[in-house]
C-alpha cells in the first residue's frame, strides 16, 4: 500500500498559517512526523496564499519537505503554474495531484505529466460535474485510462481516484467508492486506485473511527494507495493488519516488522 501523507494541506488552519508565514521549522516537523509514521509521499498544498503567490509558495513547500525527509511529494494544486513551479524543483519522481476527465483541465495537465514523467492522481470527474452514480465514475475512469495511456503514460503511473464524498450527505457515497475500486481492478489490471480517505467522515463525530473503518473496506475492495493521515496509529495498524489478511504482505513481513517496532499497539485517546 502506497501512503500519501495528507497533513501538509493549507486548508488545515495550522498548516495554512505556517504556509502564509513560510514557517520552515513548522513544515519540517509536519513532514518529519509523517515520514516517521510510514508515509511514502508527502502531499503539498499551498493554495491558501492565492493564485499569484502560489507558484513560489508551493515550490518552497516541496523543497522544505524534501530537504527534511528525502521523500518525494504529491504536488496538490488546481493551478498549473504553481504545479509547474513545484515540479521544476522536485527531486525524483513526483505525483501530480491531480488530473480529471474534464477536457480543458486534461489538456492543461497532460503535458506536465509527460514532461516530468510523474505519477498522477486521476479524479473520476468529467465535464458533467460531480459524479452522482457509479456509471458516471466508471465513464470518467474509462476516459482517463484510455487517453492517458494513448499519450504514453504507463499504467503503473496512473492512480484513479473514485472521489470520496461525506456519508453525512449521501448514504451511498462510501458504497459507490468501493464499487468503483472493484470496477477498476477488474477492467484495468495494472492501473492503481487511490482516494482521499478522510473526506468520507466530514461533518460527523469521531471521524477517525469512520476513516479507519472505511480504510478496511477499501482495502478489501482492492485499494492500493491512500491519501490519509499516517500519524494516526490505529489507522496504520489496521492498514498493516488488512494487508496481511488479504495476502498482500508476503510471510506477514511488514506486519511483523511493525509489531517489533511497537506500532501495532492500540492506543486509547
Amino acid at each position: 500500500m502506497l501512503i500519501i501523507g495528507e497533513r501538509i494541506n493549507s486548508t488545515r488552519k495550522s498548516i495554512g498559517a505556517a504556509v502564509k508565514a513560510h514557517d520552515t521549522d513548522f513544515i519540517r516537523q509536519e513532514a518529519l512526523s509523517q515520514a516517521a509514521a510510514g508515509a511514502h509521499f508527502l502531499d503539498c498544498n499551498g493554495a491558501v496564499v492565492g493564485v499569484e503567490a502560489e507558484p513560489e509558495t508551493l515550490a518552497w513547500l516541496v523543497q522544505t519537505c524534501q530537504e527534511a525527509t528525502g521523500l518525494p511529494c504529491a504536488i496538490d494544486s488546481p493551478n498549473p503554474g504553481a504545479m509547474e513551479a513545484a515540479l521544476a524543483v522536485h527531486q525524483g519522481q513526483p505525483f501530480i495531484n491531480s488530473i480529471t476527465a474534464e477536457r480543458e483541465k486534461f489538456a492543461r495537465i497532460l503535458p506536465l505529466i509527460k514532461q516530468y514523467r510523474a505519477k498522477v492522481v486521476a479524479l473520476c470527474l468529467d465535464d458533467r460535474g460531480i459524479p452522482q452514480t457509479l456509471e458516471a465514475r466508471t465513464q470518467a475512469a474509462d476516459f482517463l485510462v484510455t487517453n492517458l495511456t494513448a499519450a504514453g503514460v504507463p499504467l503503473d503511473d496512473i492512480y484513479l481516484d473514485p472521489l470520496v464524498f461525506p456519508v453525512s450527505t449521501n448514504g451511498e457515497a462510501g458504497k459507490q467508492v468501493l464499487e468503483t475500486i472493484r470496477y477498476v481492478r477488474a477492467t484495468y489490471p495494472g492501473v492503481h486506485t487511490t482516494c482521499g480517505l478522510s473526506n468520507v467522515s466530514y461533518g460527523l463525530p469521531v471521524r477517525k473511527l469512520l476513516n479507519q473503518a472505511f480504510l478496511v473496506l477499501c482495502l478489501g475492495a482492492g485499494l492500493d494507495c491512500v491519501i490519509a493521515d499516517p500519524t494516526d496509529p490505529a489507522l496504520m495498524a489496521l492498514l498493516y493488519a488488512g494487508e496481511a489478511l488479504l495476502g498482500r504482505d508476503e510471510y506477514c513481513a511488514n506486519y511483523l516488522a511493525m509489531a517489533r517496532q511497537g506500532k501495532l499497539e492500540q492506543r486509547q485517546e
